[in-house]
Order: structure tokens, then C-alpha cells, then sequence
């Protein structure tokens, strides 16, 4: 599914976590086509680098830093790389995050909760802890941390991934209250079932697993990682000003059910 170029973002500067594929590719390649500056953040290099020749090859302007974003340093390095680079960071996508393993409450190991809950919850907050201190000297800035149908509703079988994404947009809103009178709006994206590779992983490419969650969706379908990209950027646009706080649900009514 394609999207117009709806805005004018020349300038600006997108920071993208988890830039590598699925949703953070598109978003990243959508900010590009609207003339944001681009800087791509993740564990693959190859990919990264890949999108980054993308942009560029369409007149775009993007970098790329290799970031675990569950760790201190290396976050600390992304933004501040960023910043001299491009000279500004106005506009942040916290958007890396994994599935773990599958395990109901009981059996769910140490290891996968503690490496679940440090990329998909630790990372959102390393990511704003660096990101709001630059905004903040900057004088504005929007930040959309991307949490999931699962921060709103309960999965069984994904203790780790449904509290991770539960505390996405717990920190979501707590940031967006003590910087919404600093021109710093923070929000939060909750999507449904996307074609992704992570729901690739999680349907082990069995047609009948994939066939359930498409009648799972009111609308009939699963989402495309375009239509979770335009949400992205129409929360950091000034179309949304007046919004944050905000969990925002494309899940293509599977949640109203």
C-alpha cells in the first residue's frame, strides 16, 4: 500500500530504532520521501546501510549507526551521532523491539524476560533519555514509541512481549505529561497484526496460522508496515500538535471486538 507525500519535513532530523526492516524500514523510507534527514539505528548493519543507499539514491540525506538499543552506551553514541551530523533531532521513532519466546507465565524463562523486556521497555526509556535532554535544547520535538495491540489487551502465551509493550505505553504517558508544556510531545503507536518478519517468525510461515489471525481482523485483512509508517509521521507532523499522551490504536479493528 502507498502513501502520498503528505508533508514538507525539509531540515528536519528522524531518529528510527529498529530501521532495519518491517515497520522501521518503512518509516524510515517514508520520512525520507518526505524530506526528513534520516538516521537509522539497529543491530543489522546490512540492512541498515541498505536503506540508508535507498535514501540517498532518491536525493535523501541518511546515516546509519549500529545500536543495541538495550544498552546505555550504545544509544548514548546513536543520538549524539545524530546530532553532529545533522545538527538537530526533531522528530524520534522508538521502534526496535523483538518477540521473544513463547511460554505461558509459568514457563517463561529468565533469560527471555529480562532480553524481551530490555529491548522492547529498556530501549524505549534509553532511547528518551537521551532524545528529551537534545529537544529540550532545542525548544520542540515529537517522540512516538511503538508498543502494540498487546500494551492494551492480553496475549496468552507472551507474558514477556504483552508487559514490555503494557509498560511502552505506561512510560508513554508519563513522559508526554512532564514535557507537554516544553513543546516535547510523546505518543505512542499500537498496531495490530502487520506483514512483518516478526509475524512471519511467530506464524512459522504455516498457511493456517496466518489464515486465523487474517479472520482474526475485522477488516479482513493484515496491515502493511506503510500503514503503521503513516501513522508515525502524522503524529510527529504539526497535524497533531494538539495530541500527546496517546496510545494510538491501527489494528484494524481488532481490539473493538
Amino acid at each position: 500500500m502507498k502513501h502520498p507525500v503528505e508533508y514538507d519535513f525539509q531540515k528536519s532530523v528522524a531518529f528510527i530504532t529498529g530501521a532495519s526492516s518491517g515497520i522501521g524500514r518503512a518509516t524510515a523510507l517514508a520520512f525520507g520521501k518526505n524530506n526528513a534527514q534520516v538516521a537509522i539505528a539497529d543491530v543489522n548493519e546490512d540492512a541498515g546501510l541498505q536503506i540508508v543507499e535507498i535514501i540517498r539514491a532518491s536525493g535523501g540525506q541518511a546515516q546509519f549507526t549500529k545500536c543495541d538499543v538495550s544498552r546505555d552506551d550504545e544509544v548514548q553514541k546513536a543520538i549524539q551521532e545524530t546530532v553532529k551530523n545533522f545538527g538537530s533531532l526533531d522528530f524520534a521513532f522508538n521502534n526496535a523491539g523483538i518477540e521473544g519466546e513463547q511460554a505461558f507465565t509459568p514457563e517463561c524463562s529468565v533469560e527471555n524476560w529480562n532480553r524481551v523486556i530490555d529491548i522492547n521497555l529498556k530501549g524505549v526509556w534509553l532511547c528518551m533519555k537521551y532524545q528529551i535532554p537534545q529537544m529540550l535544547k532545542q525548544g520542540r520535538g515529537s517522540i512516538v514509541n511503538c508498543s502494540s495491540i498487546a500494551g492494551l489487551i492480553g496475549f496468552p502465551g507472551s507474558p514477556a512481549y504483552v508487559a514490555s509493550k503494557h509498560g511502552v505505553i505506561g512510560l508513554t504517558k508519563t513522559a508526554a505529561l512532564e514535557y507537554a508544556k516544553q513543546n516535547i510531545r510523546v505518543n505512542a503507536i499500537c498496531p495490530g497484526v502487520i506483514q512483518t518478519p516478526m509475524v512471519e517468525r511467530f506464524v512459522h510461515s504455516e498457511a493456517q496460522v496466518k489464515k486465523q489471525l487474517v479472520e482474526s481482523e475485522p477488516i479482513g485483512r493484515v496491515g502493511e508496515p506503510d500503514e503503521i509508517a503513516a501513522a508515525a509521521l502524522w503524529l510527529c507532523s504539526d497535524s497533531s500538535s494538539f495530541i500527546t499522551g496517546h496510545p494510538m490504536v491501527v489494528d484494524g479493528g481488532w481490539i473493538a471486538q
